[in-house]
């Protein structure tokens, strides 16, 4: 049966620090490293060999999905590496500390630029540094393409479209895929293959570290899906990105 995994990558400086980070290119910190050493453990123990790898335009998801590889030996497969797999854009927010903007703008208004679903921070001007319209990676979107802030809505409208046009074809072919990003990237392939609402999946929270192994049957419908990994563990992570913003 087709098989798909979905990998958020480790802990980033940034999430260290626990600020918005969004399409800020930070690295991974120790942690994250051995988080995604430990995801390439838990995919060679099930015996998971990926033969196709899609990942964002940042490199704490592209060293995630290095390091992983590494362990599995698997360095050699096809990397492809898209924009459309980013991070949600957090707009203003990018850099700040997400306890210190509860204090500034209370938690109400920080929960819903985290987590409504069609909710756009406050957007970044076109002349800021932070606003990817400077950065070498994008300079062949089309004018007005580079966002300066995005709801978890607007992920999801840029991720699906990828999804069925790119990714899905080589796991209908019967390819092991991987996709090293993010935790809205993820999500909104979660809430696109669980069939989720709008409200539940604001709620969703995703571990960095532990693989989520989705299998398909030949039509492509959704048999089930797993975490890699100690069940405790993975509750503690995911308890643990819910908590963010009272760090």
């Amino acid at each position: 049966m087709p098989e798909l995994v979905l990998l958020r990558h480790g802990q980033s400086q940034w999430n260290l620090a626990n600020r918005f980070t969004g399409w800020h290119d930070c690295d991974l910190s120790d942690r994250g490293r051995q988080e995604a050493h430990r995801s390439g453990e838990l995919l060679k123990t099930e015996g998971l060999a990926c033969d196709v790898a899609y990942t964002s335009l940042l490199k704490r998801a592209i060293r995630t999905l290095w390091i992983a590889l590494d362990v599995l030996d698997r360095m050699w497969i096809p990397v492809h590496r898209t924009w459309l797999l980013n991070e949600r854009h957090y707009g203003a927010l990018t850099g700040l500390n997400k306890a210190e903007s509860v204090k500034e703008h209370g938690e109400e208004q920080v929960h819903q630029w985290r987590r409504g679903y069609g909710v756009r921070p406050p957007a970044l001007t076109e002349d800021d540094d932070r606003h990817p319209r400077h950065d070498p990676r994008y300079a062949n979107l089309a004018e007005g393409q580079a966002p300066g802030t995005e709801s978890l809505a607007d992920t999801v409208a840029r991720v699906i479209p990828y999804w069925e046009a790119t990714i899905a074809p080589d796991v209908a072919s019967g390819k092991t895929v991987v996709i090293a990003a993010h935790g809205n990237s993820h999500r909104a392939l979660v809430k696109h293959h669980d069939g989720m609402d709008d409200e539940a999946i604001t709620k969703l929270n995703i571990p960095t570290g532990f693989p989520l192994v989705y299998t398909f049957d030949d039509a492509m419908a959704v048999k089930g899906s797993r975490y890699l990994g100690d069940a405790s563990e993975i509750e503690a992570a995911i308890h643990g990105v819910a908590n963010q913003a009272k760090q």
